[in-house]
């Protein structure tokens, strides 16, 4: 049997968003369906269309004003779709939804044009190849030391003292522990930050506090303020060049939203 240019699997029909690979005439392989990740609908728009990097949660929640005010409305909620491209009611516009702590990647890359990501992420990242324009003032939050109530943390932290600190955020807090001369063993971990000191695995945490419950909850106490955080919007920068009459609207939208 002659083996087709697409692996053997006869002609592809379009099928909407969907390419249906037929089996060949007398083929005793069953019809196999391949997916076809539609981008963009063409070439053109491929290259002039505009992609935006979301993370699920509150950031997106509180980013969807700051799109309407550019006119930009999804057509789904990323929370009830398992779908990771969303289009939106402007057809040369997607939203793409990844981790928080995925969206300057996205965006340095060129994956996405622009993006929503956090203070706290964009520190760690490093913010290489991304324009910040704006603090957008959304999901804001404080970075803070946190260690078991009634743990002596301010003689913990003299001049030569060690500390176990368990954190995702390694950049942050190294730089602020070396800041007061503290020595620190960092142990990087991503989730349930509260439970390290409980169990021993350290002595304090680095972690994102908002209203400070999970912290009381857990028997834990901030002790130290490290910094504010709120969310950037971030540009790719040859986007920026290249797309500027789409992407431009866009960010004075974002900013006199923000100012409002």
């Amino acid at each position: 049997m002659r083996r087709s240019d697409n692996g053997g699997f006869g002609q592809l029909k379009n099928r909407g968003n969907r390419y249906l690979a037929e089996k060949p005439r007398n083929s005793p392989t069953s019809t196999t369906r391949c997916v076809k990740i539609a981008i963009f609908p063409n070439r053109e728009s491929a290259v002039t269309g505009i992609t935006i990097a979301l993370s699920k949660g509150r950031i997106f929640e509180e980013t969807l004003p700051l799109l309407a005010a550019a006119g930009i409305v999804p057509d789904e909620d990323p929370e009830k779709s398992r779908k990771l491209i969303i289009g939106a009611n402007q057809p040369d516009v997607r939203l793409v939804i990844v981790r928080a702590s995925d969206v300057p990647t996205y965006v340095q890359y060129g994956a996405a044009d622009m993006g929503v990501a956090g203070r706290d992420v964009l520190i760690e990242h490093g913010g290489t190849g991304l324009y910040q324009p704006l603090d957008l003032n959304i999901a804001k939050c404080r970075m803070m030391v946190a260690a078991p109530e009634g743990f002596d943390y301010a003689s913990a932290v003299q001049q030569g003292a060690r500390l176990k600190v368990a954190t995702k955020y390694i950049k942050t807090a190294r730089e602020h522990f070396a800041a007061k001369g503290v020595h620190v063993d960092l142990i990087k971990l991503y989730g349930s930050m509260e439970l390290a000191p409980l169990v021993g695995l350290s002595d304090a945490i680095v972690d994102l506090v908002s209203s400070g419950a999970t912290l009381k909850a857990n028997r834990l106490a901030a002790v130290e303020h490290i910094m504010d955080i709120s969310s950037r919007l971030i540009v790719n920068q040859a986007a920026l060049k290249l797309k500027r009459a789409k992407l431009q609207p866009i960010i004075d939208a974002f900013q006199r939203a923000v100012e409002q």
